[in-house]
């Protein structure tokens, strides 16, 4: 499976909140629900159907686990709800059991110190994309472990000053290259980027 890692990103780097006012506060963001100004249904919305066209599987941390789970459930009826609810779910916590993902259909729980091992396991079967939405600390993670195969980023046209980002921290370099890209009437670039192979360098 390839993992695949979906954000709306501000200019700044962050990913904090996009949806909602109450998604996210944490260190004292104020800014939740900072995408929709920008959202736009013929660009960004084609661009998340595609997406989801070749998803098997979704991998989330809890709390984007949570926010999604409040959300999409009620949603039946489209087909990219449809999709999103029936698919199966890996939830990434330290803190849930079983019982605590029940109310979304097929979620199932990764202890947090076994994520990395399941998560290359789950890379190494067969199947179609496994797609992270959010989960800012989890993506974080899997860029730092070289677990990424695909980075699809809708830049926002925004500075929101500070907060969570799914960048590693760790001094490491490491190369992407863009594979598409095309801009909304909002200003949104909606770009795909895969990492880039090392340059092999002369004995």
């Amino acid at each position: 499976m390839r993992i695949t890692i979906g954000e709306f990103i501000s200019l700044d780097g962050v990913v904090q909140a996009p949806g909602q006012p109450d998604e996210d506060s944490d260190g004292g963001f104020a800014h939740g629900g900072w995408s929709h100004p920008f959202f736009d249904p013929e660009v960004m919305g084609s661009a998340l159907a595609d997406w989801s066209k070749s998803t098997e599987a979704m991998l989330y941390g809890r709390r984007t686990w949570q926010v999604m789970a409040a959300a999409w459930p009620g949603r039946a009826g489209d087909p990219f709800a449809d999709h999103m609810n029936s698919v199966a779910k890996y939830v990434v916590s330290s803190t849930l059991g079983e019982d605590d993902v029940t109310a979304w259909n097929n979620s199932r729980i990764i202890p947090g110190d076994q994520a990395v091992d399941r998560i290359k396991k789950l890379r190494e079967a067969e199947g179609g994309d496994l797609a992270v939405l959010g989960s800012a600390s989890l993506s974080r993670t899997l860029l730092a472990e070289g677990l990424v195969d695909e980075l699809r980023l809708m830049i926002l046209p925004v500075l929101l000053g500070g907060g969570k980002s799914i960048y590693p921290v760790d001094g490491v370099l490491r190369s992407f290259e863009l594979v598409s890209t095309v801009t909304s009437g909002t200003g949104v670039h909606v770009c795909t980027y895969r990492p880039k192979a090392p340059t092999a360098t002369a004995a």
